[in-house]
Order: C-alpha cells, then sequence, then structure tokens
C-alpha cells in the first residue's frame, strides 16, 4: 500500500515510518501540510496520513476521492479538521488514534504550569546571562489552590488527578461527570462555578462549533482577578484577543499554551530567521505572564509508539476492508 504522509516532522520520520515500511507499506513522505493546493501530491497513493493541522475539508475531501483515495489515517486524536459530512458522502474510510497517552499531555499540561507559575522559562533566561536575581520570579504554592478542569476525557482525568497530588482542592466541567474522579474527592460544577472558585483553570476539552470561544471577555471576566489558564486542547476554545486584554489589564495573571487558534501553517515551521508572521502571537510571546509551546504536548516515546501502531492499524484495516470498525473509526 502506498500512503503519502503529509505535514511530516523528524519524530515521524524516526517512529512512523519505521513502522509503516514494517508492516509492508510504501510510505511518501511531505513536508508540507495537506490543502487544496497540496492535495495533487497524493496522486498515486491507496491512502494519505495525517496530522492536526491538516485541511481536511470539503476541496480536500473532493480532492483526494476524485483521484480515488478513500482511506484516510489521523496520526492524532482531534478530527475538528475534518469535514465529516463530505467524508462520509464521498465514501471515506478515516481513522484517528483515540488515546495515545493521556498522561503525555496531561504532564505537559502542570509543566506549562509550574514553569508559568515559578517563572522558570524567565529564570533560565536570566541565570544563563549571568544574571541571577529574584526580581519578578515571585509565584504561589499550588497546595491548597483551587484548580478548575474543563473536560473530563482521559487526559482531563490524568490531570486532574495530578493536581489531587499537589493538595489542590479539584474542581471539574463536562457533560458526563466521572465516578472514580468524584469519588477521588473532585467535585463537577456548572461552568461558572468552575470559572469563578478556580485560582488556575485548564482546558481538556474536545473542539465543537458549540465550544468554540468558549473563554472569552465574558468568562475571563468571572475569573477571579490573576488566575491562570492552560490550554493543552484546541485553539479556538480561547478568545486570544479577549485573552490577550485581559492579560494587559491583569485580570488573566497568566496563560499557558500549547495550541493557538491561528497555528495552521505557523506551528511545526522555524521562523527563526524570517519572523514570527503572526503579530499577535510575537506580541504574546514578550510577556512574562505567558507561555508557549508548539503543540508539543504529545511528544513522548510512549506516544510515538501508540501513534505509529495504531496508525498502521488503521490504514491496514480500513484499506482491506471497508467495514472494517478499528477502535478509532470516525467515518
Amino acid at each position: 500500500m502506498k500512503v503519502a504522509v503529509f505535514s511530516t516532522q523528524q519524530h515521524d520520520r524516526e517512529n512512523l515510518m519505521p513502522a509503516l515500511v514494517a508492516a509492508g507499506m510504501a510510505p511518501v513522505v511531505y513536508a508540507e501540510r495537506l490543502t487544496a493546493e497540496t492535495v495533487h501530491l497524493a496522486r498515486g497513493a491507496d491512502a494519505v496520513c495525517v496530522f492536526t493541522n491538516d485541511d481536511l475539508h470539503r476541496r480536500v475531501i473532493d480532492g483526494l476521492a476524485d483521484q480515488g483515495i478513500h482511506v484516510v489515517a489521523l496520526r492524532c486524536s482531534g478530527y475538528d479538521n475534518l469535514d465529516v459530512a463530505r467524508a462520509r458522502e464521498r465514501g471515506m474510510r478515516v481513522g484517528r488514534v483515540p488515546a495515545y497517552s493521556p498522561n503525555a499531555i496531561a504532564e505537559h499540561a502542570v509543566a506549562l504550569l509550574m514553569t508559568l507559575n515559578r517563572r522558570v522559562h524567565r529564570a533560565w533566561e536570566r541565570t544563563r546571562r549571568g544574571d541571577f536575581r529574584l526580581d519578578h520570579l515571585t509565584g504561589f504554592d499550588l497546595a491548597g489552590r483551587t484548580v478548575g478542569v474543563v473536560g473530563t476525557g482521559r487526559i482531563g482525568q490524568a490531570f486532574a488527578r495530578i493536581m489531587l497530588g499537589f493538595g489542590c482542592r479539584v474542581l471539574a466541567h463536562d457533560p458526563y461527570p466521572n465516578a472514580e474522579l468524584q469519588a477521588g474527592g473532585v467535585m463537577y460544577q456548572d461552568l461558572d462555578t468552575l470559572l469563578a472558585e478556580s485560582s488556575v483553570v485548564s482546558l481538556s476539552c474536545p473542539m465543537t462549533p458549540e465550544n468554540r470561544h468558549m473563554i472569552n471577555a465574558d468568562t475571563l471576566a468571572r475569573m477571579p482577578r490573576g488566575a491562570f489558564l492552560i490550554n493543552t486542547a484546541r485553539g479556538a476554545l480561547v478568545d486570544t484577543d479577549a485573552a490577550e486584554v485581559a492579560l494587559e489589564s491583569g485580570q488573566l495573571g497568566g496563560f499557558a499554551l500549547d495550541v493557538y487558534e491561528g497555528e495552521a501553517g505557523l506551528f511545526f515551521q522555524d521562523w527563526s530567521l524570517s519572523g514570527l508572521p503572526d503579530r499577535r502571537l510575537a506580541r504574546l510571546m514578550q510577556r512574562d505572564d505567558v507561555l508557549v509551546t508548539g503543540h508539543q504536548a504529545f511528544l513522548t516515546r510512549e506516544a510515538l509508539t501508540n501513534i505509529a501502531d495504531t496508525t498502521v492499524a488503521n490504514l491496514t484495516a480500513l484499506h482491506q476492508d471497508p467495514d472494517a470498525q478499528p477502535e478509532g473509526r470516525v467515518v
């Protein structure tokens, strides 16, 4: 089976490609994102393999189907970049990786929180220049603080358990409360209550049309002054303009993000020589109260192995049998 693999990075070449070859597949590797402008590169392939910022909307789905390609493997969990209805209409068979490592993302969210709170990123910048002053590096104890977790799927559950281990009071918001978390001391609340009582709010929910910009000027105003916001889920959950205003006023005390609303075509690339083209993100990254990582929360050895294994299984099953139902089948 010939597989066109888009948006490839070093970790894909080191982990995914050997797994595809070992399974008897012939990967054709592209650093480019899959878009309406690059879909022609897939010509002659039996399937495509894509990542979180590849475009699987109507024009691209049509472009793939018109070339006789009906198998798509998402090597990620979310699929808000997929036009599900159009994929179904065109007879596409689409699989994803539903849970490669919840711990990887939860632990990264904790790392972002700890780094931002204790200003480790700024301290590191200073000490490597020989500046060991402690000015403006004061943080706060997490123990005894209230932490709000929005979304308690596998990632949110893992994050909540870590926060319980820190001695935090943990609130959660999810339409489907988890009984094990409740038994462990997590209290489910409506979103307004969670926001009003939490010193830290962490987002771990999927992206849907209904929750776009769920964190906005109104919801930010309900949070305690100086609260922290952590986003390792999807960038568009947060109205970034509103977050920037809240940071400027001091209403938001810190913002750590591994995902960004305008990250497609921006993340996974090196802008160090040409300059970052997104002025808003560039402004945010200059702030001491903002910490940005480039959608790397998933990036652990364990997660990469799981992604490769599940992607190979999905490609094999969906290519061999249109009616196959691997665990990660979307369409």
